[in-house]
C-alpha cells in the first residue's frame, strides 16, 4: 500500500509546519556570541562606574568643603586686651561666650580698640579668664578663626585655644578720670 494518499479523516500534513532539528552552534559561532554578550554588558558596567566615579567625586568635594570650612582653621594668632564678659551659653551643647576690648598700636601715638567675639571650649580655660577678667588684667589669647560656625562650638567663628596674662604690662582696665579744663 502506498502511503503518498490524502487522508480525509486526518489533518491535513501540508499545512503543518514541521520545526526543524535543533541546530548546534560552532566554537567560532559561541565565541562571537559570547563576545556580543560580554560587549553589551560591558557597556552597562561603563556607564554604571562613571556614575559612581561621579558620586565619589561629589562626595570628596563636599568632604573636602565641610573640612576646609568648618574644621580647618583658616586664621590663627592672638589678640592683647580685656575682657569685657565672659557667659556659659547653649541649651545642649554648651560653650562659653565672650567679648574682649582689644587694642593694637598702629604707632606710638595711635591706639585702635576693637571689639571682639570669641567662644571658648575649654573649661578650664574659661575658668582662667572668668579669674582674670574679675581682675582686671590685661590678657592675650590665642586664637583659631574658621569660615563656619557649628553648633558644638559655640557662635563664634573666632575660637580661643589658650589664655595667658600679659606679661608686656600688667595694666588693670579701671576707669580713667576724664581731664578737667580749667578756665582761667
Amino acid at each position: 500500500m502506498d502511503d503518498n494518499f490524502d487522508d480525509y479523516f486526518m489533518d491535513d500534513h501540508r499545512h503543518i509546519e514541521q520545526e526543524p532539528a535543533e541546530r548546534r552552534e560552532t566554537p567560532q559561532e559561541r565565541e562571537d556570541r559570547e563576545i556580543a554578550e560580554a560587549t553589551i554588558e560591558r557597556r552597562h558596567n561603563t556607564v554604571r562606574m562613571m556614575l559612581i566615579g561621579a558620586i565619589i567625586a561629589m562626595l570628596l568635594f563636599l568632604g573636602w568643603w565641610v573640612w576646609s570650612r568648618y574644621y580647618h582653621p583658616y586664621e590663627q594668632g592672638q589678640y592683647k586686651g580685656w575682657v569685657i564678659h565672659i557667659a556659659s551659653q547653649g541649651s545642649l551643647f554648651k560653650t562659653f561666650e565672650g567679648e574682649m576690648l582689644a587694642i593694637a598700636y598702629a604707632d606710638d601715638s595711635i591706639v585702635r580698640r576693637d571689639t571682639i567675639h570669641f567662644t571658648i571650649e575649654n573649661d578650664t580655660i574659661a575658668r582662667d579668664a572668668m579669674r582674670w577678667n574679675a581682675d582686671g588684667r590685661r590678657l592675650v589669647i590665642d586664637y583659631s578663626r574658621y569660615k563656619g560656625v557649628i553648633p558644638w562650638r559655640g557662635a563664634s567663628p573666632l575660637v580661643v585655644t589658650g589664655i595667658t596674662m600679659d606679661s608686656d604690662r600688667v595694666e588693670r582696665l579701671e576707669p580713667q578720670p576724664v581731664p578737667t579744663t580749667e578756665t582761667e
